[in-house]
């Protein structure tokens, strides 16, 4: 077998990120999230592969959009409330939502009382950023992390 090849995985398996890098005192609306994160295991580097799971009351993410990022979710199992410029809309288990560069501000807020979980996808292309509408925080990727600022520029501390 080549080494570049790698045998597949239980990604139920792989040990879940938990926490955020939002600034305080954002991080404590996505507490209780759990990320695995699956691409970089592959060595994939294009696009990043995430099997999420919010626990009841758990937040995905702030609502925002990307200026380049292109965003699909996949709902495995469980509900989720989709949060978007329109409103509201529930997403069960086999629906999808793909989000395009400039478009709606979305996040997925827990809101039964069971877990959820789903597959989420982004490319990971340089020179992205994240606008909030419904907070003051603008989120810069520097082709490594993301750094935080208000709104005005200046950095959270």
């Amino acid at each position: 077998m080549s080494d570049r090849v790698k045998l597949p995985i239980v990604a139920s398996k792989v040990l879940p990120r938990t926490g955020s890098n939002y600034p305080a005192p954002f991080a404590e609306r996505v507490a209780g999230r759990e990320k695995r994160a699956l691409g970089g295991l592959f060595g994939i580097t294009a696009f990043g592969v995430n099997l999420t799971t919010l626990p009841p009351g758990a937040q995905s993410a702030l609502r925002h959009r990307h200026t380049v990022q292109e965003e699909f979710v996949f709902i495995l199992s469980g509900e989720v409330t989709l949060l978007h410029d329109d409103g509201e809309t529930l997403c069960t288990e086999g629906m999808c939502v793909g989000f395009v560069p400039g478009g709606t501000a979305h996040c997925l807020v827990n809101r039964s009382e069971a877990d959820a979980t789903y597959l989420e996808v982004g490319d990971r292309r340089p020179g992205d950023r994240g606008d909030y509408p419904d907070d003051d925080l603008v989120a810069i990727h520097d082709g490594v992390g993301w750094t935080f600022t208000h709104r005005d520029g200046t950095p959270y501390q």
